[in-house]
């Protein structure tokens, strides 16, 4: 009786020193990390990102030489502005085709002139038919060496065409290329993407850079998001956009608390995380939530903390 007596009063003393969950889920505090990455190869010639610094979106944060890219491009312009001086007008090209129809069509007018003139002479027997015959053959011959020179100078205006059409052709793609090689010039200017906290540096001026390599990590901490896990259980009892309350360990003062709002829960279930040591605990059937927390500063990535659906009287 004695020993049944002992065995139940040691029982009760190990539950008395046993605490006990008075918290609905527990997880760990998160935030979007961005791996900000070189993204072109060359020394990184000034930078100026420290740990802990306040970066906003879109600052210049470094620049990477890229000294023979704009070489490269240079390059291509002048390319491009040579093919202005490939070119020929077409009236450059046919004006001496243009005077020469020009004194022929003279020619053909003074010819004319001369035919009314002989006609006139041979009706008053001051001149022979064969005079008359002769002009003729003039007027004739000189009216198909216009049509032969006309289409000469048609013909010479749409080789010109022809001719700078092929060299203008290259405009386009040399164009491409010179806009190619400024996207790469662009890219040797370091700008942070998002606005946040430096959370972690990993180059300095002076290296040398390969794209993809890491520069430094970000994250807007403003507001961070505490990862918990939940039972089968506890799911009908709670929704997105449900307000909960999350804490933290404030020391001797108990804990600290902050509002929340579930912003996101699992659709499928897992096994415990493995920091749940003993066996049977990492074979139970879990649920991920995602509670998003207003950070008043002492929130920190990686910080345990605790969610509360209700009040806990």
């Amino acid at each position: 009786m004695k020993k049944l007596i002992v065995f139940i009063s040691a029982a009760c003393a190990l539950n008395a020193c046993t605490p006990k969950n008075d918290f609905d889920a527990s997880g760990n505090f998160e935030a979007d990390e961005v791996i900000v990455s070189a993204q072109q190869n060359g020394v990184l010639l000034s930078y100026h990102v420290k740990e802990g610094a306040l970066l906003a979106a879109g600052d210049p944060v470094g620049q990477i030489d890229v000294r023979v890219v704009e070489l490269q491009k240079q390059q291509t312009e002048a390319s491009i502005a040579a093919l202005g001086k490939k070119t020929a007008a077409p009236n450059d090209q046919a004006e001496l085709v243009r005077r020469q129809l020009e004194v022929q069509k003279s020619q053909l007018a003074q010819q004319l002139r001369e035919r009314t003139r002989t006609e006139n002479l041979v009706k008053a027997d001051a001149a022979t038919r064969k005079q008359l015959d002769d002009i003729n053959s003039t007027i004739d011959q000189l009216q198909k060496q216009i049509a032969v020179t006309e289409q000469q100078l048609r013909l010479n205006t749409y080789n010109t065409n022809t001719q700078n059409r092929s060299i203008l052709s290259e405009k386009a793609p040399l164009e491409k290329v010179a806009a190619q090689l400024q996207e790469q010039i662009n890219k040797g200017q370091i700008i942070n993407p998002v606005a946040g906290t430096v959370l972690a540096n990993y180059a300095l001026q002076g290296e040398m850079q390969t794209v993809g390599k890491p520069l430094y990590k970000i994250a807007n901490i403003d507001t961070l998001d505490l990862r918990a896990y939940i039972t089968g259980a506890q799911l009908p009892a709670i929704k997105v956009g449900q307000a909960v309350t999350a804490r933290i360990d404030n020391g001797s003062e108990g804990y600290k608390e902050y509002p929340g709002t579930i912003t996101w829960i699992s659709a499928k279930s897992e096994f415990s995380p493995k920091t749940i040591q003993t066996k049977d605990e990492r074979a139970n059937l879990v649920y991920a939530i995602k509670v998003r927390v207003k950070n008043d500063g002492y929130l920190k990535i990686g910080m345990y903390g605790e969610v509360l659906f209700t009040a806990k009287k």
